[in-house]
């Protein structure tokens, strides 16, 4: 059971990606005591590399938290090294998935302790202990998921889509594998009913909350606590911020805006956060029976992603945060 201590208030559960989500959460902890905050990641692109168990979401999110992720590329740790895969290169080992040297630590203490018999869950856990996080990370499960995209080439798993394939590839549709036979992490079903306000962080919604929603039961219980949910978009202006999704909801014939995000989470999302840039679609949110709130999303540093953090937290209490 995942709660915060009794007295440091509500418990604050965010259902997040990678970048997107990391960003989000440094807002969150700038007005939310970190222990009050679980933080519920897509495990859908987990994949093994170079021998190791690779976790991409967890990891963007621990080091994020810890202040340790390279801001600049947006994965990775600052000023790491890439000694190890420049040594594998040379032994012919194709290296297009970038693992730095401080980064492969991480994943080789999470793959030996895998290979013990521990749950990812735990393993989560010691590693955020290790880097100092406070906010509760969790797995979206502990049972293999992984996400294949489905495009005209082929089926691809999503590392390989993603980055080896530099995305090129027109999407038209997306397997979570694995998810119908997982079960959600201990403390993960707990979180969502027990939160006073979930958050939607604004991730991928095929690739990133969508895996985490194909998690059994996740969706159900998102759907009964709708009205404490608030979904915040990852599209502004018919772009995405960083990564597919703009090209993904195109591809797979969903209109390319904060609308077409709105749209896939009118069931489990009573309030939805849209950018500034496009408060014209407000009304058309709110027809899809959800509350649209207009703000500014744009995280471009600390004073807005804490700006943006606030706004989130307070729009499903709030009667006149809309437009």
């Amino acid at each position: 059971m995942v709660t915060a201590p009794a007295d440091s208030g509500p418990l604050v559960t965010v259902l997040a990606g990678g970048v997107g989500a990391a960003r989000f959460l440094q807002g969150l902890v700038q007005v939310v005591a970190p222990e009050q905050v679980v933080a519920i990641v897509n495990t859908g692109d987990d994949a093994e590399f170079y021998g190791v168990h690779v976790s991409p979401d967890l990891d963007i999110v621990m080091y994020t938290l810890a202040g340790l992720v390279d801001e600049e590329r947006g994965w990775g740790i600052r000023g790491d090294t890439f000694v190890t895969l420049d040594q594998l290169q040379r032994f012919g080992v194709e290296t297009w998935f970038r693992l730095g040297d401080r980064d492969l630590a991480a994943c080789l203490e999470r793959t030996r302790l895998l290979r013990a018999g521990a749950r990812l869950s735990a393993v989560t856990e010691r590693l955020c202990q290790g880097l100092g996080v406070q906010v509760h990370v969790l797995p979206m499960s502990d049972d293999s998921v992984r996400t294949f995209i489905r495009t005209p080439a082929g089926d691809f798993p999503f590392q390989e889509y993603f980055v080896k394939r530099g995305q090129r590839d027109v999407v038209r549709g997306v397997d979570v594998r694995g998810a119908a036979e997982a079960s959600p992490a201990p403390g993960v079903v707990d979180a969502i009913r027990s939160a006073t306000t979930v958050i939607i962080a604004p991730s991928n919604p095929f690739v990133s909350i969508g895996t985490i929603l194909a998690i059994p039961g996740v969706r159900d219980e998102l759907a009964r606590r709708r009205e404490r949910v608030v979904a915040v978009t990852p599209i502004i202006g018919g772009a995405a911020i960083k990564g597919p999704a703009a090209a993904m909801l195109a591809g797979m014939g969903a209109e390319v805006s904060a609308l077409g995000v709105a749209a896939l989470y009118r069931d489990v999302a009573g309030t939805f956060v849209l950018d500034s840039t496009d408060a014209h679609l407000a009304s058309r949110v709110e027809a899809l029976r959800m509350r649209a709130v207009v703000a500014p999303t744009l995280m471009t540093g600390p004073e807005e992603k804490r700006a943006l953090a606030d706004r989130v937290l307070h729009a499903v209490d709030c009667d006149s945060c809309g437009r």
